[in-house]
């Protein structure tokens, strides 16, 4: 089973990302920031990152600069779900090496869509 690393600092937004993606076959593990993910990919094999953008300690291209860093995750498929659409924010995220860019609120069938796309 694929694992699936849910990053978001609101707890109802974990939720529904969780729902969605286990009713869809996928394990997910949960992290409240871009802190807490870093902790989290360093104890499981994660195969996805799915993670806000605006959170505290370590916002989400935060996130995907260090996650880049490491060459366990260089070619992780890492998708910014956020509430920020502006072109800037999106050219920030590619440049930090995300993988894709997700409004929300986000529609679930096409969130599965996505992920299946891009997931290795």
């Amino acid at each position: 089973m694929q694992s699936i690393l849910a990053v978001d600092d609101s707890l109802s937004m974990r939720k529904m990302v969780s729902f969605t993606l286990t009713s869809a076959g996928y394990h997910v593990v949960e992290a409240v920031d871009g802190q807490d993910a870093l902790e989290k990919a360093e104890g499981h094999a994660v195969h996805l990152v799915l993670a806000d953008q605006n959170m505290p300690r370590l916002d989400g291209i935060g996130l995907t600069r260090k996650l880049r860093a490491d060459p366990r995750y260089q070619n992780t498929p890492i998708l910014i779900l956020t509430t920020e659409s502006s072109d800037e924010m999106k050219q920030a995220g590619r440049a930090a090496g995300a993988t894709g860019w997700l409004v929300k609120p986000f529609d679930p069938v096409r969130l599965i869509e996505v992920i299946q796309k891009v997931i290795r």
